[in-house]
């Protein structure tokens, strides 16, 4: 184990052996809103990506860029969206709601509502990654990952 942690740098160490990615993500870009980062950097994997562009189309996020390089899943680049007059982030909360200890998961009928419609839920369903009203909408449950709003 020592030779394989001189081996690889600190990071790489920390991506081979993350138990959750998703609450990495979400703890990147809280920290990075936090500090009032313009853009934020985050480790690729699909699931990610498919986040990103929910975000992005919910409006909570200026823009993003895949960037597919030397990193072995490549990384995300997220522009954040800031009110230009008194510099407030666009997304006020992320919530990791299901976690690898505790799975949670919901039927169409009993999809969660967000700050009373206000926020999304971001669920994964056998019809892919989409929002809480896209999955009502769609008739299909799934695991809740997360709540933004």
């Amino acid at each position: 184990m020592s030779r394989l942690k001189r081996s690889l740098t600190l990071n790489q160490f920390k991506q081979f052996f993350m138990t959750d990615p998703i609450a990495d993500y979400l703890t990147r870009l809280r920290n990075a809103i936090k500090a009032q980062h313009r853009v934020v950097e985050i480790p690729s994997s699909k699931l990610k990506k498919e986040i990103t562009k929910i975000l992005f189309e919910q409006g909570y996020i200026l823009n993003y860029k895949f960037v597919d390089d030397a990193t072995p899943g490549g990384i995300i680049k997220i522009a954040l969206k800031y009110d230009p007059v008194d510099k407030v982030s666009a997304i006020k909360c992320l919530t990791r709601v299901s976690r690898p200890g505790l799975r949670q998961y919901t039927g169409y009928k009993d999809m969660p509502r967000v700050l009373n419609g206000l926020g999304i839920a971001i669920v994964s369903t056998s019809k892919g990654v989409m929002t809480n009203k896209a999955a009502k909408a769609q008739q299909v449950g799934g695991e809740v990952l997360c709540y933004i709003y």
